[in-house]
């Protein structure tokens, strides 16, 4: 098959030449790049040489690969790769990269759309299914998959090889026909502030701060299925998965930090999104550190505010906020009341604390049109336990 270019508006994919060798070489410095990709680690000129002259040449001649230059239109100059890999049977896999100065204006999604449009139509590949990979982790790879309507279809445990070390990856797929639009929300996770507490996104850096909480003898007393000891493994994977809970739209999970920032003195969450029909279920924990300090009564009362702000004014326009605590869990009872909720039953034998002893669960409500209580900065402090 001979090389074709593909255009769009502010795009041309072309595929790459000689005199691109230089500037694949600049652009495969990037660590990003490096971090997620397969590209041999360091990249030298020798490598973009052999890419061009020998991968993408031999690739186009089968017709098994099919490699573009993201370009410019106005000048030609190269900002990434995107192609297309041939799995047989009407199936290809689609890969890309960018560089750092192109980043963040969709291109990539744009010139993934033009590949896809070529895959599918019948005067071009004439394909049925386009999959997607990436390493867990590499979230702009994932956001340009979900911009282009592939729909994630799980974890592969050890499903790439990067430099002799096997990586979990995601999949994905989109077929012939299907929207090339997000099929689910990608929720935000924006920063919510008060006066005693913030809530912000999870980092890899309160790995230690979950490792504490979460081996506090209260914290395992009342949240029974914690694992005991809680490790720093598992507090890494808990904050990876918390960013998974947001792409996927099923929940928002915070970090609480001081005011003034530092690690994570709780987390606070608005769980079950797909499933409660316009509601949410609130979950927290509190850093041993920090209670008495009415960390969770206000964070309860930012949640809330930011559930019911509509849409357009960058909330979620929930309409029913639900939480429960267990019987004797006296602290959580307290937060409870004092954002707000209004008891409205009990699940017998709901949960099991710690010890397997069983409880009933007393369960409490908020709908957006009740009314809230006074600012959070007013309410006095609490005892939170969970």
């Amino acid at each position: 098959m001979q090389p074709f270019e593909l255009r769009a508006e502010r795009l041309l994919l072309a595929v790459p030449v000689a005199a691109d060798i230089e500037r694949i070489t600049e652009l495969c410095q990037d660590p990003e790049i490096q971090r997620w990709t397969t590209l041999p680690s360091p990249y030298t000129h020798e490598h973009a040489k052999s890419f061009v002259e020998d991968a993408v040449r031999r690739g186009w001649e089968t017709e098994q690969d099919l490699v573009w230059a993201i370009r410019s239109p106005e000048d030609r100059r190269v900002h990434g790769v995107i192609g297309l890999r041939s799995h047989g049977d009407g199936a290809a896999e689609v890969g890309y990269w960018v560089g750092p100065e192109a980043r963040g204006d969709r291109l990539v999604s744009r010139a993934v759309r033009l590949v896809a449009e070529y895959a599918f139509a019948d005067i071009g590949l004439g394909l049925t299914h386009l999959r997607w990979r990436a390493v867990v982790g590499n979230w702009a790879s994932r956001r340009v998959a979900w911009a282009c309507g592939f729909r994630i279809e799980g974890l592969i445990r050890g499903g790439n090889a990067q430099r002799g070390i096997r990586r979990d990856t995601w999949v994905g797929t989109l077929m012939a026909g299907e929207p090339m639009r997000p099929v689910s929300p990608w929720l935000d996770v924006p920063t919510l502030r008060g006066s005693r507490v913030s809530l912000r996104r999870f980092a890899d850096s309160d790995a230690a701060a979950v490792v504490e909480a979460c081996n506090d003898p209260v914290t395992q007393h009342w949240l029974g299925g914690l694992p005991s000891p809680y490790t720093r493994d598992i507090a890494r994977a808990y904050i990876r998965d918390r960013e998974e809970e947001a792409a996927s739209g099923r929940g928002v999970h915070w970090a609480a930090a001081l005011p003034e920032g530092g690690p994570a003195i709780g987390a606070f969450s608005l769980m079950g999104l797909l499933t409660h029909d316009g509601g949410a279920e609130i979950g927290y924990w509190v850093h041993p550190a920090a209670r008495g300090r009415g960390v969770a009564t206000e964070a309860v009362g930012l949640m809330a505010r930011h559930a019911f702000a509509p849409v357009p004014s960058g909330g979620l326009g929930l309409r029913r906020l639900v939480i429960a605590h267990v019987t004797g869990n006296d602290g959580s009872r307290k937060v409870i009341e004092r954002a707000g909720f209004r008891p409205y039953g009990v699940e017998r034998a709901g949960d099991r604390i710690r010890g397997g002893t069983v409880l009933d669960l007393h369960w409490y409500d908020l709908l957006s049109d009740d009314p809230l209580p006074r600012s959070a900065g007013s309410l006095p402090p609490d005892e939170p336990l969970l």
